[in-house]
């Protein structure tokens, strides 16, 4: 809890400097970069770690992102780890993809199937979702593919779940006939 506290209050800093400084679009980038780049283990364990120094991390960060990041991401990471915060930076950055989507009026919608989609059917989807209440102005599609759901679809958004996959449904099937009171009596 007090993780997402923190990392809530830190990316909405970020968010606002970005806008105040007209550079919500880069520091999005750089985000996104980092984001993709905390998924590499060696670097997650650095950022985790409280036995390496601050000084050693911000020379490691300028290393690696020094040449790629826009000056106020570089000194965003400078503060965050003088302040050793840096043990929440994968939140940070999760907390301010998701305020940024927010503020662009994004949502982020996880489509997930047994097999891999068509960019035809993923546009049909798409459009079933902006037609629909339930998202915002713009959609975003991130797919997986799970062979467990044997055929059918799983829409994951925000705290919604929408199962319509064979795998659900034999479960359904299965329930009725494991509850059939009347079988039980037999």
């Amino acid at each position: 809890m007090v993780e997402h506290r923190i990392a809530t209050r830190y990316a909405k800093s970020l968010l606002d400097l970005g806008v105040e400084q007209n550079k919500l679009d880069v520091l999005n980038s750089d985000m996104t970069e980092l984001q993709t780049a905390l998924k590499n283990n060696d670097l997650y364990l650095l950022v985790k770690s409280p036995i390496i120094k601050a000084d050693k991390k911000n020379a490691i960060f300028q290393q690696i992102f020094g040449g790629s990041f826009d000056k106020v991401t570089m000194a965003f990471l400078n503060i965050i780890t003088n302040k050793t915060r840096e043990t929440y930076l994968p939140e940070i950055v999760s907390a301010f993809m998701t305020q940024y989507n927010k503020l662009k009026h994004v949502s982020t919608v996880t489509v997930s199937t047994a097999t891999a989609l068509s960019e035809e059917a993923l546009e049909k989807i798409k459009k079933t979702l902006l037609d629909s209440k339930h998202t915002d102005q713009k959609v975003e599609i991130v797919t997986k593919v799970d062979p467990a759901l044997i055929g059918g679809f799983v829409i994951q958004m925000d705290d919604k779940l929408y199962d319509a996959s064979i795998a659900y449904k034999l479960e359904q099937v299965k329930q009725q006939f494991t509850d059939n009171k009347y079988i039980k009596s037999i």
